[in-house]
């Protein structure tokens, strides 16, 4: 700069910034810093200084804002771009291998080489940036509808706030937000000092920083990411494969993942997964296994998905890790369908990461097949990593003290009988909903995020309105009013307006999330929304026949025989009355319009990238016609829809003789229907 010129401050903040995100990508993404932190701080501060003094000119894409957005009241939902799915999981070398089978029979060749990337144990999130700038970032959900957590996303200094280079016009980038083992000691050294609750894992610790309300709580745990896969890419370049889409990532300043590896063919993955699991708590942070892709992206779309996960790529689990420990105790609990499960109660001890005290029996054959007896030392697993559950006694040890147990003959929450049904491995309490253990628990799905997602009607607020009598089912959930419980201890007007709002928000949910939330046996979210779709009420779904409900596809008998028995209940069908008396929405709205069902039993491939919309743009509006938009090609499929850069699935479909359309052809079919495809 020349002495005496003055730079103007707009030119000046400009400068500030882009030192500042240079410096945050050495320090962040490259792990490589070119300044001392003491100087970086003092750009920072210089930054905000002028930003004071100009708040005219502050941009969201600023340095600074990575916090100072209030708390938010509730987590929006958030649909994502492009569906987020599961991936199948492998456990031995065995299962790998059987993969890779797969994976050739369906290619009929080799596979262009693999992808391997350690698999963190962390919380999966989707960041969507236009034009360069963070816009949007969401927790996976359900892998079609997450929760807006944006704000607090911002304040991860390893997320950049605007992308380096030539950004892409839309880009959506998948990652897992994690916390380093050294950070997660930290806190919890913190948590200890304040007499707070500690973290389990760190897992736990950085999924419950991310969805914090106030975004400078998660700005001070000292969260990072690894990002792993582009979902969207809108405008930028044509890659070929996921590697090159990593690199290509990382040029814009995404934070990937430096063990990721290229490898020729399955032995090489077996290499990567030995080294891998060898180096497990090498790495500063926690991995449950490995996750291979099939490398190139055209192979990838020969392959497909099915209606849950990638046929290209397979998550490599980890073995448990196992400890010895006391069991204290055998209890029973009693779920919201009446189970009765029997559980350890364990002397406290780390297993895979996290302190484990209580432990899966799964139920009475279960626990005398094993002969584990109270006062067993036990070997106690987090199978998966996950759930604890108790392996084996270790008979060598035993005193001769141990006891042998027994399921109780009755609730030890009613009191009623509990009975075994013929041909069944789990006992269940015969007290029906008149049981608190049963109603609690049923309460809290009806509740919880997978139903009704009821903010702030947790576990312990149902407890309270239970105990004051203030709620004996779901439906009197919408009779609450705020005098109820104004009064309570922790119960103030901002707490009650909260819940409250919560209450009347979830009149209104869709009828998929009511079948969830009544918990109908073997009614998860894909078959409720089958159902929804189908039936589209619920007073419509039990009138419906046995065989109404079998016949539609993904469905079958016994879930069918499951629904029946949950609508001929006498208690279940006035539970159905009674909600939709209360004010909730019992029936999802009919499609409008002349387009309504026109591609009733069409399906369709698409291909390639479409001008006009985006794939899930496409998939949704075939779906709203009643039509069914699937991964590959078959003899059944009804039209092959092309655009530009097809992949493979276009030789399939003139292989098969199945219709070829284009964008002009495709939209014409949304507009008149399969007649479209003539001519």
């Amino acid at each position: 700069m020349t002495p005496g010129r003055q730079v103007p401050v707009q030119d000046r903040l400009e400068e500030l910034r882009e030192q500042i995100r240079f410096h945050g990508h050495r320090y962040h993404v490259l792990d490589d810093p070119v300044v001392s932190d003491a100087e970086y701080d003092a750009l920072i501060a210089e930054l905000r200084a002028v930003e004071e003094e100009h708040p005219e000119l502050v941009t969201p894409d600023s340095p600074t804002q990575r916090v100072g957005a209030p708390p938010s009241s509730m987590f929006a939902p958030l649909p994502h771009r492009r569906r987020l799915f599961s991936l199948d999981n492998a456990h031995d070398v065995d299962d790998l291998r059987s993969w890779g089978r797969r994976v050739e029979r369906q290619l009929e060749r080799e596979p262009e080489g693999f992808s391997c990337e350690l698999k963190i144990d962390g919380l999966a999130v989707s960041l969507v940036y236009e034009g360069g700038v963070l816009l949007q970032g969401a927790t996976r959900g359900d892998g079609r509808v997450g929760e807006d957590i944006t704000v607090n996303l911002r304040t991860i200094e390893s997320i950049p706030l605007r992308l380096r280079g030539k950004p892409p016009e839309v880009l959506e980038v998948r990652g897992e937000v994690y916390m380093p083992e050294d950070a997660f000691e930290t806190l919890n050294h913190r948590q200890a000092e304040a007499g707070l609750r500690l973290f389990s894992n760190p897992r736990n610790a950085a999924a419950g920083s991310v969805r914090m309300k106030d975004p400078a709580v998660t700005a001070s745990r000292a969260l990072h990411i690894w990002c792993y896969q582009a979902g969207v890419i809108e405008g930028g370049p044509k890659l070929r494969s996921h590697s090159e889409t990593m690199e290509y990532l990382k040029d814009l300043g995404i934070r990937v993942n430096p063990e990721n590896a290229v490898v020729p063919d399955l032995e090489g993955v077996e290499r990567y997964v030995a080294r891998a699991e060898q180096r497990r708590h090498a790495n500063g942070y926690q991995t449950d296994g490995v996750v291979v892709k099939v490398d190139s992206l055209g192979d990838q779309d020969v392959l497909g998905f099915t209606s849950a996960a990638p046929r290209w790529a397979i998550a490599f689990k980890f073995p448990p890790e196992e400890q010895t420990t006391l069991l204290r105790d055998i209890q029973v609990n009693v779920g919201r369908t009446g189970a009765v499960t029997p559980f350890a109660v364990l002397e406290p001890v780390v297993v895979g990461g996290a302190t484990v005290g209580l432990a899966t029996l799964h139920n009475e054959d279960m626990v005398r097949l094993k002969d584990v007896r109270i006062g067993d030392r036990v070997l106690v697993r987090r199978a998966g990593d996950v759930i604890p559950e108790v392996v084996a006694p270790v008979v060598s040890l035993r005193t001769g003290e141990e006891r042998e147990w027994s399921m109780p003959t009755h609730c030890p929450s009613c009191g009623n009988p509990i009975v075994r049904p013929d041909g069944e491995a789990v006992a269940r309490c015969t007290g029906g909903l008149t049981c608190p253990s049963r109603l609690r628990e049923w309460l809290s799905h009806f509740a919880g995020r997978g139903g009704m997602d009821i903010e702030h009607l947790g576990y312990k607020t149902i407890e309270l309105l239970l105990s004051n009598g203030l709620i004996k089912d779901p439906a009197d959930i919408f009779t609450l009013r705020a005098e109820d419980l104004l009064g309570f201890e922790g119960w103030g007007e901002v707490s009650v307006a909260n819940l409250m709002r919560a209450i009347d928000a979830a009149r209104d949910r869709p009828l998929a999330s009511l079948l969830v939330a009544l918990g109908i046996r073997h009614v998860g979210g894909t078959v409720a929304r089958l159902l929804a779709r189908r039936f589209r009420s619920l007073p419509a779904l039990v009138d419906a026949s046995e065989g109404e409900i079998a016949g539609i596809e993904g469905v079958g008998p016994t879930i069918a025989r499951s629904v029946r028995d949950w609508a001929e209940d006498p208690e279940n069908r006035a539970l159905a009355e009674k909600l939709e008396r209360n004010g909730v929405r019992v029936a999802d709205p009919a499609p409008e319009g002349e387009h309504a069902g026109l591609l009733e039993g069409v399906t369709v491939v698409i291909t390639g990238t479409l001008e006009g919309m985006s794939r899930e743009r496409a998939q949704l509006a075939v779906e709203e016609r009643g039509g069914k938009v699937t991964s590959s090609v078959s003899k059944k499929t009804t039209a092959l829809i092309s655009g530009e850069n097809p992949g493979s699935k276009l030789a399939k479909a003139e292989q098969l003789g199945v219709p070829v359309i284009d964008e002009a052809r495709f939209e014409l079919m949304l507009e008149r229907g399969p007649a479209a495809l003539e001519g």
